[in-house]
């Protein structure tokens, strides 16, 4: 069990956060994108 937690949790976080960053500036650009077509 040690080993796996010692592996395991670093990668698992740093691609998390890439993720949630990519998705959120993702999701910001067609929100933009949105709002600058209804106006």
């Amino acid at each position: 069990m040690t080993d796996m937690e010692e592996k395991f949790p670093r990668a698992l976080w740093v691609r998390l956060i890439i993720y949630i960053a990519v998705g959120h500036v993702f999701a910001a650009f067609v929100y933009l994108l949105f709002e600058a077509g209804a106006k």
